[in-house]
């Protein structure tokens, strides 16, 4: 092997002696007895001139990472650009079993959230589970033109 092969090699063997020093448990998968989980999303999106949007359909899938545990979803709320509660999903908690999803629409004609909508999910476990993974999708057509991308959810700290 070369001088500039073995110096391409350095930063690997690097970075694999920094993963081997750090404690197995800070290598392993984060498990929490709840969380409260924002996801930013859109039920309209502007293209070309601002002024021109297209209404999109919002999918929030709510899923239990977790193969073993059941968790209880306390709260799936949907508020507007303003920070306003538009609609709540849910009237009781609901128990989402391993590896188990749920999904909430948003249609296409509901302009209520504006380009600035977000679900609260708020979620808790008896015992340490897997967090769950929240993600909205949109969708939207107009005329010729479609659109569509994801957002994912961030655990909201201190919640």
């Amino acid at each position: 092997m070369n001088r500039v092969h073995r110096l391409a090699v350095l930063p690997l063997l690097f970075a694999l002696a920094v993963l081997a020093a750090l404690p197995a448990a800070s290598r392993a998968a984060e498990t929490s007895k709840g969380q409260t989980v924002y996801v930013p999303c859109y039920s309209h999106i502007y293209h070309g001139i601002k002024t021109r949007g297209i209404d999109l359909t919002i999918t929030l899938s709510v899923r239990n990472t977790d193969p073993k545990r059941a968790v209880t979803v306390s709260s799936v709320d949907y508020y507007d650009t303003k920070g306003a509660l538009v609609k709540r999903y849910l009237d009781k908690p609901l128990r989402l079993e391993p590896m188990m999803t749920v999904e909430y629409i948003v249609a296409q004609t509901d302009e209520s959230g504006g380009s600035g909508a977000n679900f609260l999910v708020r979620w808790s476990s008896e015992t340490p589970a897997s967090p769950l993974l929240v993600e909205a999708v949109m969708i939207g057509t107009s005329a010729q033109q479609g659109i569509s991308f994801t957002s994912r959810g961030v655990a909201v700290p201190g919640e």
